[in-house]
């Protein structure tokens, strides 16, 4: 069921987005962990701000590639996730595995044909 708009999927990065960028406060992240926490804020901001959508700025990325972005990112987080529990980071695995779940429910639940007519 695809409940969430395009400007409610916006809505929901921007969300997303700053909790990122408060996360290594937030949870205490030191090092590798955090720089990466940072890096991923930084580029879903960039990402959004250039998605052609209600709430994007300069409209370079059709929305429908932002979703497959959406997807490419979850697995990555997941991926991430393990090699940080492999490399002893339980910390990064909980956080990176919980993000990347996120990100895929928002990509499942957004129906990337909601964009309205531009007249």
């Amino acid at each position: 069921m695809k409940i969430l708009s395009a400007k409610t999927h916006g809505i929901i990065d921007y969300l997303f987005i700053i909790f990122v960028f408060a996360s290594p406060t937030l949870f205490n992240m030191e090092g590798m962990l955090s720089t990466i926490t940072y890096g991923l804020a930084a580029v879903h901001l960039l990402v959004t701000l250039t998605t052609d959508f209600e709430l994007g700025l300069v409209k370079l990325i059709p929305f429908r590639i932002h979703g497959l972005l959406e997807i490419v990112v979850s697995l990555s987080l997941a991926i991430l996730a393990v090699w940080f529990y492999n490399n002893g980071y339980e910390s990064g695995f909980n956080y990176y595995i919980a993000l990347a779940v996120v990100i895929m429910i928002v990509f499942i639940l957004t129906d990337f044909k909601s964009l309205p007519n531009k007249s």
